[in-house]
């Protein structure tokens, strides 16, 4: 078994909304390439390969892959909803280091359509009709979209536990554009205020369209390998992943009455605890998280999963300004899914790439200054969540 997994390229392209997104193939190919190039090594040294997307037809991930090279390596799709990214670099992360293979490449792209997401299949049964009974009795079902829906239900019930306000939903936004004014990536660079998220369409209490992740075409990828090959190659080993947890469903979010679990909080809070015992550090220890903020809501009930303040605190914890520069930590220094966008198959690979520029200081004006260790949590309904602590290497 390896010591640890080095993180030896990343690479993504410029998101985009529907309207101006390149085919999937293309993103993945250029974004692939972007990460081979960024390490320094060819793609024939590959020796597997995990590619997530969510919205396509099978064996997609071959497609953008056969643009950068014929190798007959395996090529692995994967799709785990929102998590789709992270799970693909999750996979490659464990052929690493069980020692199948020295050097693994996961991408993710998604190449959306405009409006909310829905059901792809409708002869079948859904996946989320377990998630459905657990929500029937805690909230008054709409025409608004499913997500917003479960989401606006998790914040709703957050506010009535414990007094949150809307406009403190409305500050997670204003912060997500703040920092993507600095992050050439992201879709949305224009800054905002709490009025205007608070007077954007309603789109299910207490969210409004501003506080809601847009469709967004995009990919990314990330290049790992083991320290071996790494000095054989002459790479770049300043960053390497720590620790590394995924965890899906338990009983609680389905039995507990709470739209905050139904949503993904334990499975969360449990990935974190897994990543902090393994690595021997803390919440405390961060200086930078990007975390899944599909929704405003979702950011908030993140920061306390995830042990960066203590459950019922998060409204304190974004009125103190805990959560941006100048605070305890820097959450979504990128601009986050609000604001960089949201590309299902993308998003956790994104945030890897965002999170070893922090490690490397490349960050530009977006850079977390001393950033030692970075964390990324990635959720997808249905459900899985992983949860990945990235080390700058002494």
């Amino acid at each position: 078994m390896s010591s640890s997994v080095i993180v030896a390229g990343v690479g993504m392209v410029p998101f985009t909304k529907p309207s101006a997104g390149s085919r999937y193939e293309q993103m993945g190919a250029t974004a692939a390439r972007a990460a081979l190039d960024d390490a320094g090594v060819d793609y024939a040294t590959v020796q597997q390969a995990y590619v997530g997307w969510v919205y396509g037809d099978s064996t997609s991930g071959q497609a953008a892959l056969y643009d950068v090279g014929l190798t007959g390596i395996p090529i692995v799709n994967v799709n785990n909803n929102c998590s789709t990214g992270s799970s693909a670099l999750f996979l490659a992360r464990q052929a690493v280091e069980s020692g199948a293979v020295e050097c693994a490449l996961a991408l993710g792209f998604e190449q959306m359509a405009n409006g909310a997401l829905s059901m792809g299949f409708a002869d079948r049964t859904s996946p989320f009709v377990r998630f459905d009974d657990a929500m029937e009795p805690l909230i008054d079902r709409t025409e608004a979209p499913f997500a917003a829906q479960m989401f606006g239900g998790a914040g709703k019930a957050h506010m009535d536990l414990y007094g949150t306000s809307a406009e403190t939903f409305a500050r997670i936004s204003v912060k997500a554009r703040q920092h993507a004014a600095n992050n050439p990536y992201a879709v949305f660079r224009d800054e905002v205020t709490v009025e205007q998220v608070l007077a954007s369409p309603a789109i299910s209490d207490p969210l409004t369209r501003l506080m809601c992740c847009p469709p967004t075409c995009g990919a990314a990828a990330a290049v790992v390998c083991t320290p071996e090959f790494a000095a054989k190659h002459g790479l770049d080993a300043s960053v390497v992943i720590r620790a590394q947890a995924m965890t899906t469903d338990g009983p609680s979010t389905f039995d507990s009455n709470d739209m905050r679990r139904i949503v993904g909080y334990d499975m969360s809070a449990a990935a974190a605890a897994k990543v902090y015992e393994a690595a021997g550090v803390g919440p405390e220890d961060l200086a930078v998280v990007e975390l899944h903020d599909c929704f405003s809501t979702n950011e908030l009930l993140s920061y306390e999963a995830l042990g960066l303040t203590p459950e019922g605190t998060g409204e304190k914890f974004v009125m103190d300004g805990d959560n941006t520069y100048g605070g305890r930590v820097v959450t979504n220094p990128s601009g986050g899914l609000l604001s960089k966008g949201h590309p299902l198959g993308a998003t956790g690979l994104a945030q890897a790439t965002e999170l070893v520029w922090q490690l490397r200081g490349t960050a530009g004006p977006r850079q977390v200054e001393g950033a030692r260790l970075a964390l990324a949590h990635n959720i997808g309904l249905g459900g899985a969540a992983v949860v990945t602590l990235f080390e700058k290497a002494a």
